[in-house]
């Protein structure tokens, strides 16, 4: 089978170039998740509507994660889209995929880039939430995409065309911090497109990817078990739907990759600074980098015009091929029945004709028949059977084509009868009712000290890797009273789980029994370790459904999301004990590309971190992760130890101290003043989201 070629349609402009360009489905964007510009929940519906009659999935993405209040709003229009016949919702909100799942039990749910499936583990844990299709992280190469593909009986998707974030989906939180306009929302100002210097550098696009093309790979992709490509459409133009679509779908047709012209003409318009494959050939280098530029139309005009002749032409194109069977005996009503290849059928019939001087052939019968310009079908066959000598007129067979077709029109947009299901917030479930405890999270071994430790935090967490180098810790922490907690890396390959597995063996032996999850993904691989598993802030917890879903994914506790507000987890339904992150560097983005070796040209990212300075003269710590990736923290620490009377009250079970540039006295300054034995504020701090929230 084909592969599907999946188009965006923010708009009627551009759902309509995606159609009429010959993509097999769009994704549809729900109003207020994250585009501009699109659809009001009515339009909405007759654009299902419209896909449904010419053929086409219509998939609609409900956007990013969402508060308690917005999954109360979506609820309706979730039941509308089911009930006009949508084929598919689109969700990354753990939350919001539980509710879609219980109230649309029939309908698929395919997971979005948001949820950030890079391997296995995370695919298996998508399946287990009910998804028929994952939309699989960019940032994979053929080889990882097939070992996925091999091992698992769910549909998958990759993104074959257009922006690139450096930092993988769903694990953004730049544009929040800097803006308030929260990525994972949907409303990114895309900071990683500004220019940055290292110190004593020059400002450059140090974060900036070209934007992707895999047309010359789409037979490999097909050939791995990849089921649906899908064409990125964040903020561009109906002529560029068009062109991308035609092109992807005449080399999906032909089996044929596309000429150097037609990628050129893409790149001349879109993408001035050239495309990228670099991700899918595990090719991570600087020549991923660039600044994508769409051509301003002055210089594009004739481009941009004979783009819109792709879909804007003289009435429809007959995407929708039919059978036609018409009947004419001596006296006996005529009959005509239509018929498409998905078995939809109508019928119609007419006053039997007369006799006339000059008979009838069937070859003109044909031929009026066929005559379905303007409408969305063509004719594959045409049966006629006609008596001898009888007169029929070219009006009666007219009259016959069109109420038949539209009646077969009306039949294709009727929807199958969908059982409902029910769902409803339930009771809200107060949360813990003491002072939240205190946790202490670090990046290396040598911030923990004896007289941090003397402090008396309930848990201390630290990287897989720092522990496994030195588990001794373990036994000096639960020695005096203190819970220990392997944190895992928030991206780990397929190649790498087999260590992550051996090195979590050896700690259980070592004593550990606590383990922070940065996805769902390992919660369903460690599962039955017999390790006691916590969510940490990639899970992306902004409401109540997701605290329902991690804990039937067998999560003991989970961290709220730092893009919510304080308000909004006073209104939160606590099923789990819910962490806060209350001070430290908030970590921005992780990327695949190793931004350090980038700049440096070697490998030098494990001697240890670098700065990112921006326009303002802001600075941004850049460390090393594990598999020569890197992590972009905030460059104002989180500040609230004047805050403590805003977040003690809100039911939380812990709060989180997260030390990553500062030194061990630094760190024991900072514990002294959140018990309130010290003063130590940060020169420049922030409070974050929690008072301002995001949009």
């Amino acid at each position: 089978m084909a592969l599907e070629l999946i188009s965006p349609a923010h708009n009627s402009e551009m759902l309509q170039a995606a159609v009429q360009t010959g993509a097999d489905a769009v994704y549809l964007i729900a109003p207020d998740c994250g585009a501009r510009d699109t659809f009001s929940a009515d339009e909405l519906i007759e654009a299902v509507k419209y896909c449904r009659l010419r053929g086409v999935k219509a998939y609609v993405y409900f956007g990013g994660i969402v508060t308690d209040e917005e999954l109360l709003r979506l609820k309706s229009l979730v039941v509308a889209v089911n009930e006009a016949g949508a084929d598919a919702a689109v969700a990354g909100d753990i939350g919001l995929i539980r509710m879609i799942r219980n109230l649309t039990p029939d309908l698929d749910i395919h997971g979005s880039e948001q949820l950030a499936v890079h391997n296995l583990a995370g695919a298996m844990a998508a399946k287990k939430m009910g998804l028929s299709r994952i939309w699989l992280a960019r940032e994979l190469s053929l080889e990882q995409i097939k070992f996925i593909c091999d091992r698992i009986d769910i549909e998958i998707q990759v993104f074959c065309h257009g922006s690139q974030c450096v930092s993988y989906s769903g694990q953004c939180y730049m544009s929040a911090a800097v803006t308030s306009r929260s990525a994972n929302r949907g409303k990114c100002m895309q900071p990683c497109k500004m220019a940055y210097s290292y110190f004593g550098d020059a400002p450059a696009e140090h974060l900036s990817l070209k934007d992707m093309c895999l047309a010359q790979q789409l037979g490999e992709l097909e050939r791995v078990g990849v089921g649906a490509v899908y064409i990125e459409g964040r903020g561009k133009r109906a002529e560029y739907v068009a062109l991308a679509t035609d092109m992807y779908k005449k080399s999906i047709k032909s089996g044929k990759a596309p000429s150097r012209g037609d990628i050129m003409k893409l790149e001349s318009l879109f993408a001035r600074d050239g495309f990228s494959d670099g991700y899918l050939k595990g090719d991570k280098s600087g020549s991923m980098f660039g600044i994508p530029n769409e051509a301003p139309d002055r210089e594009a005009r004739s481009a941009f015009s004979d783009a819109r002749k792709l879909y804007q032409g003289e009435g429809e194109k007959p995407l929708v091929s039919v059978d036609m069977f018409f009947t004419a005996k001596d006296g006996e009503e005529m009959s005509l029945v239509c018929r498409d290849y998905n078995g939809n059928q109508y019928e119609v019939y007419s006053p039997a004709p007369g006799y006339g001087k000059k008979p009838t052939s069937r070859n003109e019968v044909e031929s009026w028949l066929r005559r379905t310009e303007r409408t969305v079908f063509s004719v594959s066959q045409c049966h006629v059977d006609i008596d001898e000598n009888l007169r029929i007129t070219p009006a009666a067979v007219a009259a016959m084509r069109k109420n038949c077709l539209e009646g077969l029109a009306l039949r294709r947009r009727l929807v199958p009868e969908r059982p409902s299901g029910t769902w409803q917030p339930g009771l809200k479930r107060l949360g813990f009712r003491e002072k939240p405890r205190f946790a202490l999270s670090f990046l290396k071994t040598e911030q923990i000290t004896p007289e941090i430790l003397d402090t008396e935090p309930e848990l201390v967490y630290l990287p897989l890797w720092r522990m496994h180098e030195d588990s001794k810790i373990i036994e000096l922490l639960r020695g005096r009273g203190i819970i220990p907690c392997a944190v895992l890396d928030r991206i780990i390959s397929d190649k790498d789980w087999p260590e992550v597995l051996m090195a979590l063996r050896e700690l259980k032996r070592a004593g550990l029994e606590h383990i922070m999850c940065a996805n769902p993904g390992q919660a369903v691989l460690l599962e039955t370790l017999g390790f006691i598993l916590h969510g940490d802030f990639g899970m992306n917890v902004m409401n109540s459904q997701s605290v329902k879903e991690l804990k039937a994914l067998g999560l003991s506790s989970c961290t709220l999301s730092f893009e919510m507000t304080f308000m909004q987890m006073k209104e939160l339904s606590m099923g789990l004990d819910c962490e806060i992150i209350v001070y430290g560097r908030l970590p921005l983005m992780i990327t695949e590309n190793c931004i350090i070796h980038k700049h440096k040209g070697v490998h030098t990212c494990h001697n240890g971190s670098t700065t990112l300075i921006d326009k303002t003269g802001r600075s941004y710590p850049l460390l090393p992760e594990k598999g020569c990736r890197n992590t972009l923290y905030n460059a104002e620490k989180l500040w609230l130890a004047d805050k403590t009377a805003d977040y003690e009250r809100l039911g939380l079970r812990t709060q989180r101290l997260c030390f990553t540039t500062e030194n061990s006295k630094e760190c024991l300054k900072v514990v002294q003043a959140y018990l309130g034995k010290a003063e130590a504020t940060p020169e420049r701090a922030t409070r974050g989201l929690y008072y301002r929230g995001n949009i």
